[in-house]
């Protein structure tokens, strides 16, 4: 049984469907599944939703295991069985193939663009239309950060589009939630969240970990900070 997010989560999450017309009366939704407190938190999400919204859509989830050290997300196969969750498990060994593709470029860009492109192609392949995934407010807003400081562009992630091809929409339903509330709600809900071990991640401090650093810091001297950023990224988030 899905466990009820907070109203505060759901009408933020409801809001933003809303306004960026994310899910559709027939929609088929893959959902992102990393295993990860963003991710679980909108799958309770939207299996909520899905018993009571009054648009009707289908809900599908999709991990794709890297097959890196330290890092075991198959213990979801048995939960998504439990919420009788149809679930499309996917390995790739993607820290091996970026030891030999690489050649200087990053590593969590070179992994999450081959884990994106496994998602496409299940997608097509089960004729699931829309890939939701899982960042929130303060994703955007590191990206924003990130992008204006160190590439001089106003860029952000997008709340809903179509990828190249055409075929599949990205929608990102968190877009309006703080990562503070996915965190409280999987506590809360006992989710079970499988911990990312990447050492590539960890290796060093990132770009995102100095803004998300700076992001807090300026936090706690403007409370509104983030809407005040959210405000800034409206035109930024529209296809």
């Amino acid at each position: 049984m899905f466990k009820k997010p907070p109203k505060s989560i759901l009408r933020k999450v409801g809001r933003a469907i809303v306004d960026y017309e994310m899910i559709k009366d027939g929609d088929r939704v893959l959902l992102g599944l990393s295993g990860g407190k963003d991710s679980l938190s909108l799958l309770h999400i939207l299996g909520h939703l899905k018993s009571y919204a009054p648009i009707k859509f289908e809900l599908a989830t999709i991990t794709v295991d890297p097959l890196i050290p330290g890092f075991d997300p198959s213990p979801l196969k048995a939960y998504l069985a439990e919420l009788g969750i149809n679930y499309f498990y996917c390995q790739q060994p993607i820290m091996d193939e970026a030891q030999q593709n690489l050649k200087g470029k990053s590593f969590c860009a070179y992994c999450a663009r081959m884990k994106r492109g496994i998602m496409y192609s299940t997608a097509r392949k089960q004729n699931y239309n829309v890939l939701a995934l899982a960042q929130h407010l303060d994703d955007l807003a590191e990206s924003f950060l990130m992008s204006a400081l160190y590439n001089g562009r106003l860029h952000t992630m997008k709340a809903n589009y179509v990828n190249d091809a055409g075929d599949i929409r990205i929608i990102r339903p968190l877009v309006y939630t703080r990562e503070r509330q996915t965190a409280a709600f999987s506590v809360a809900a006992e989710l079970p969240v499988i911990q990312d071990s990447c050492p590539a991640c960890f290796s060093k401090p990132t770009q995102r970990e100095h803004v998300k650093t700076l992001l807090a810091n300026q936090e706690n001297d403007h409370q509104h900070v983030f809407q005040s950023l959210l405000k800034a990224m409206r035109p930024l988030m529209s296809n």
